[in-house]
């Protein structure tokens, strides 16, 4: 074994410089080959490898991320003539490595499918239930379970054809189907007669889950993130928006969230210039959106890069603009299309939205801001707008708001009484402005501090007799009593970019928690040696890649003209999956991860705010998820 192996400077390691970790797979036990002492029975024989004592049918060695095994030579042991198999990895260099057991099982993609298959019925069954029951605004938490639920099982089933593609797809596949399982027991379990479903259609799954909820298996995945299958034009978007994030976005974003800051005009003009903004707004008006699954597919991964840097500097800037450009594409004139998207494109118009109202916020339907039709200084025909809108995130630095009103003084109509306007305003200071016109409008703005979500800022907004002209109505005299719909079309996407926002966070919040845990020792030995250390980092990089997955599902769905429904879902459970996986990646970081000197913690204050805004994760789970699912089952 000494000629195999041992040889080398014990600096540089057997495989040259590369970290590696060794695992004799009748025995789960792991070696640092750094420290060069086995230290355990291995069938009653000890060993110290630096001289050649290992005794073992089989020895794995692996280096980088990749395991796919080929023949580096044999050994022979001094207890025995018959020599051993050596494998090793390819030789992707990395800087240090999570030491983990390699798993033995394989996937079993039949078996998931099939384990989808009966959660979707279950689903079913309980939605049925839930409508005998009342419906879901009479079950609140049964609805909202119901919803959770049916947004994993959606989850898992969008990563079957994934899995098919690689065994670390399909391992990833069949560890998220068993945590899929796993949490709709836990949510199931003494609520059986509510759901009106039998557990017992569960048990089939038993094996399953016992074998991709093993820690051993968890831990194996803990390093392995799976590819992304990007064609070859996606794979541009991505290396451009991440280059531009490395380089320009996240050196500055620890600054802005410390200190509150503005978002640096450097970054606006960086994504105008590499085309950001211009993702969803159609060729024709001066964007770069042909329509079809890449302009969904462009912006979900444009979305995430930029949000792994920051997401208040980042991957947020463009989601504003692309709420107002979408509603102009499905409801604005030919006139307002070419007056205000090619300057959405090009960042010449940076848009807010002002839906929310302090006693109204996923309630849209009882909006209290109003729009009286006026004439302006010189006798055009406008609207006078009143009301009070807060959370109107980016507010301040806005050039122009998206204004929900009410234009129909009948209450009764509810969200069929409301319009959409551009309501233009000057750049405001971020610590606070007001505003006034010619004609006696006041706009006064009050920042709301927060603690997380820095940058862009969010305004209370008071306005007074605030005059727009007519031709600022979305669709002009067509566009009254569409507002509703209108601003619905900019956030079902926008509930999509919000997965791709928090898949962003949540690969942040990975790769700080693994390297780490690689760096950080404790008793002796890097705590990514752990079991519990990597069982996390396994379950984290499968809910990772689970939610990019869906997100590119969904993104290829709406690019169909499908999937309003799946944006919901995927909004749903990718968001409050962030919140788990920053959460735990703080925890890796112990101490640290409580400290600002560690961004890790920004990102876990990040996070919390993504089940809220585009959608309070009660209200998306109520009114829209289990609403819709069960007007679907009474059709």
């Amino acid at each position: 074994m000494g000629d195999a192996l041992c040889d080398r400077p014990r600096d540089q390691g057997a495989l040259g410089r590369y970290a590696f970790a060794i695992y004799f797979p009748h025995n789960p036990t792991l070696m640092d080959h750094n420290q060069g002492q086995i230290g355990a029975e291995f069938g009653g024989v000890g060993g110290d490898f630096r001289n050649s004592c290992v005794h073992l049918s089989d020895i794995h060695i692996w280096a980088g991320r990749t395991r796919q095994p080929v023949i580096l030579g044999k050994v022979s042991g001094r207890h025995g003539s018959d020599t051993r198999r050596i494998t090793e990895c390819a030789k992707t260099p990395a800087p240090s490595l999570a030491f983990h057991p390699m798993s033995t099982a394989t996937p079993d993609l039949q078996t998931a499918a099939t384990i989808i298959a009966t959660a979707k019925s279950m689903v079913a069954t309980a939605i049925q239930a839930l409508i005998a029951a009342g419906g879901p605004d009479k079950n609140q938490t049964l609805a909202y379970d119901i919803a959770h639920v049916a947004a994993a099982v959606e989850t898992a089933s969008s990563l079957l054809d994934y899995g098919a593609k690689g065994t670390i797809e399909g391992n990833i596949t069949c560890a998220f189907t068993a945590d899929m399982v796993h949490d709709f027991v836990s949510r199931l379990i003494g609520r059986e007669n509510m759901w009106g479903v039998d557990p017992s259609k569960l048990s089939s799954a038993h094996d399953f889950v016992q074998t991709y909820r093993a820690p051993s298996f968890l831990a194996s995945l803990a390093t392995e993130q799976g590819p992304r299958h990007l064609a070859d034009d996606f794979e541009m978007v991505q290396d451009t928006f991440r280059s531009f994030a490395n380089k320009v976005v996240a050196p500055r974003a620890e600054h802005v969230h410390r200190f509150n800051e503005d978002v640096p005009e450097e970054v606006i003009a960086g994504l105008a210039e590499i085309g950001a903004f211009g993702l969803s707004v159609p060729v024709e008006y001066e964007g770069f959106s042909e329509g079809g699954e890449g302009e969904y597919m462009a912006s979900v991964i444009a979305t995430e890069e930029l949000s792994r840097a920051s997401l208040g500097i980042g991957g947020s800037l463009i989601t504003r603009p692309e709420i107002l450009t979408r509603a102009l594409v499905k409801g604005g004139t030919e006139a307002q299309k070419h007056e205000w998207l090619p300057k959405l494109a090009s960042a010449e118009v940076m848009a807010a939205v002002a839906v929310t109202e302090p006693d109204y916020g996923s309630d849209v339907a009882g909006l209290k801001t109003t729009a009286v039709e006026a004439p302006g200084p010189n006798g055009e025909a406008g609207w006078l707008i009143n009301g009070v809108k807060t959370w109107c995130t980016f507010g301040a630095r806005a050039n122009v708001l998206m204004l929900l009103a009410r234009t129909d003084p009948d209450r009764s109509k509810t969200h069929r009484g409301l319009s959409l306007f551009i309501v233009p305003k000057p750049l405001g200071d971020a610590h606070g402005f007001m505003f006034t016109q010619d004609g006696g409008g006041k706009m006064e703005g009050r920042p709301i501090d927060t603690i997380g979500y820095r940058g862009m800022h969010s305004y209370e907004i008071a306005i007074e007799n605030w005059w727009v002209p007519e031709a600022n109505l979305i669709g002009e005299r067509d566009g009254l009593g569409k507002g509703f719909y209108l601003q619905m079309a900019g956030f079902e996407n926008g509930r999509l970019q919000t997965a791709a926002r928090a898949v962003g966070v949540m690969q942040a919040a990975y790769e700080a928690a693994a390297d780490y845990a690689q760096n950080r020792t404790v008793f002796g030995q890097p705590i990514s040696n752990y079991e519990l250390t990597q069982v996390k980092l396994g379950r984290m990089a499968v809910i990772v890649q689970a939610s990019r997955q869906f997100s590119y599902a969904v993104a290829r769905l709406m690019g169909k003209g499908e999937g309003a429904m799946e944006a919901s879902m995927v909004k749903a459970y990718v968001c409050k999956a962030a919140e788990w996986v920053t959460r735990e990646a703080l925890q890796i970081h112990g101490g640290y991860g409580y400290a600002e000197e560690y961004s890790v913690s920004r990102l876990y204050v990040d996070a919390r705010v993504l089940s809220i805004f585009e959608g309070a994760d009660e209200t998306l789970c109520l009114k829209v998820i289990a609403k819709n699912l069960c007007d679907s089952a009474n059709k």
